[in-house]
């Protein structure tokens, strides 16, 4: 199976340390670094567990460098604070019925494949300013197939699959016919029906949605259901929680998930 994918990326970076006083000069907790993680996010997460289920996917994302950087007590796993370095981002250069990619794989500048050779597109739209409201728009018309969009925006197009957050949901202005709402703890809902959430002990959700769209994107292209894809999506999730930083789905992950 081929996934186009396209949306808002980043790297993660994360900060471990001992947090043994409070600053004298301010309220605050004074973290003594240990270690520090890297890892890619955002986008790049939908990417990383799309590729963990064996899908091939041809993504498109911004050039320009967004850096997430969390500070975290490691005893307590608490994060203590984040500092994000966001440059302006320069929109998705999108012309139907071709787009002119620089970032895909790191390879030089090159035509994305014609659209007939997808089976679905997901699209990862953090408005950060890669994926523009009129081209949201535009992308879900060009398409010939299954579309899901995770999004931050107000206004969502028809004729897609789109997974918001219980927040996200009530911000919207406008509803389509096919909004999944996750709703953390207590799972998904899905046409008026609430799919249960998998019971874990949570130590972090940062990348849970992106997890979620992932297992989501491949649930339905392997039971054509979205019914049978949301319970899926939610045992990954769960999976995504239980570990700390940005978590890919590992094999054994995803043997849990499908037995």
């Amino acid at each position: 199976m081929r996934v186009l994918l396209i949306g808002d990326s980043c790297t993660d970076v994360y900060v471990y340390g001992d947090v043994k006083r409070l600053n004298p000069e301010a309220p605050v907790p004074i973290l003594e670094p240990k270690r520090e993680d890297t890892t890619k996010g955002m986008a790049w997460n939908v990417f990383n567990n799309l590729k963990a289920f064996g899908l091939s996917v041809f993504m498109l994302t911004n050039e320009e460098k967004i850096i997430k950087t969390r500070y975290i007590d490691e005893k307590s796993n608490q994060q203590i604070l984040r500092v994000d370095n966001e440059p302006e981002i320069k929109s998705l250069p999108y012309d139907p019925p071709f787009i002119t990619d620089r970032s895909a794989y790191h390879k030089p500048p090159h035509v994305v494949p014609p659209k007939d050779w997808y089976d679905v597109m997901v699209i990862s739209d953090y408005d950060k300013g890669y994926v523009t409201q009129e081209k949201l728009f535009e992308l879900v018309d060009w398409f010939e197939g299954p579309v899901f969009i995770d999004t931050k925006k107000r206004c969502v197009p028809n004729g897609c699959y789109v997974k918001v957050n219980d927040i996200e949901y009530g911000k919207l202005e406008t509803k389509t016919d096919n909004i999944i709402i996750t709703k953390g703890g207590k799972g998904t809902e899905y046409k008026g029906k609430l799919y249960p959430a998998e019971k874990v002990k949570v130590f972090d959700v940062v990348g849970a949605g992106d997890t979620f769209l992932a297992a989501l994107t491949y649930g339905y292209l392997k039971y054509n259901s979205i019914e049978e894809a949301i319970p899926f999506a939610n045992k990954a999730a769960a999976i995504a929680v239980s570990h700390t930083g940005t978590y890919v789905l590992t094999d054994e992950d995803i043997n849990e998930i499908l037995h």
